[in-house]
């Protein structure tokens, strides 16, 4: 950078980015601060804890926050998993036809999620699952499957053939190449589909209200959707909540951001 811009440009560089951050920190501070103020009758603002009372008086969040972990590690796994394997046969043991299903399974992430939704929802009705985790868990999976598949195949691919090789002269079966040869080696990228997909499904709304109407079931984001819906609506205790809600994925943003990062500027580069 100080070869391009020079001393000068350094600085311009870092106020813009700082100016940045204050414009996408701020939203946080504005809800923050709503969230522990509670106006009395004499129009008086003041700070209080009544806003994260009326919340846990209302929602069950610890319970809620609960299957939103479920539901999301859940996904994840599922995800991960199905992915790797998907990548591995695709990057290394060549199956035929293998360009044309990984550009299937490329072309199948731009179908919009609306479009198939209620098809899942009756096709999961039928077979007793709705109001159940499992069936939100499998959808998730299907719609973020497709994204992972494409990141690690492209990660794997320029893995080394004689990896391979290798492990095939010793005798090792191919499962035993999968899980102490290549897992091992796409950690970046898996940490990095891992996170994407963590912060993505943790903050949806639109499967999780479709499928779990059970109170019991209800997601953190449903049951701040069903708060709202109520005779009252109550500004400072949505914010409340919606802060509490964004806490896990912004700690997952924060925990693995250069994981993240890195995972994906790896599948970029290769």
């Amino acid at each position: 950078m100080q070869r391009l811009f020079g001393p000068k440009g350094r600085k311009v560089a870092a106020a813009l980015l700082v100016l940045v951050l204050i414009v996408m920190l701020f939203p946080f501070y504005v809800i923050g601060r709503s969230a522990m103020e509670y106006e009395d009758a004499d129009g008086v603002s003041r700070f209080s804890f009544r806003n994260w009372r009326v919340l846990f008086a209302h929602l069950p969040v610890g319970r809620q926050l609960f299957n939103s972990s479920v539901v999301t590690l859940g996904s994840v796994a599922v995800i991960l998993f199905v992915s790797a394997l998907a990548a591995f046969a695709l990057s290394k043991l060549r199956p035929r036809f293998g360009g044309a299903l990984l550009s299937a399974v490329t072309a199948s992430m731009m179908i919009p999620m609306q479009s198939i939704i209620l098809t899942e929802f009756i096709n999961f009705a039928s077979l007793g699952l709705t109001d159940n985790m499992l069936s939100v868990i499998l959808t998730y999976a299907a719609l973020g499957v497709p994204f992972g598949c494409f990141l690690l195949t492209s990660f794997m691919r320029d893995m080394p053939d004689e990896l391979i090789e290798a492990a095939q002269i010793d005798g090792m079966p191919y499962w035993r190449m999968f899980l102490h040869v290549i897992l091992p080696l796409s950690t970046p990228a898996l940490l990095a589909v891992g996170v994407l997909q963590f912060i993505q499904i943790w903050d949806d709304l639109l499967v999780a209200l479709i499928f779990l109407q059970e109170p019991t079931v209800r997601t953190i984001t449903v049951g701040l959707a069903v708060l709202q819906s109520g005779r009252v609506l109550d500004i400072p205790v949505l914010l409340a909540g919606s802060l509490l809600s964004a806490v896990p994925a912004m700690a997952a943003y924060l925990l693995f951001q250069r994981y993240l990062i890195g995972g994906l500027m790896l599948g970029i580069g290769k």
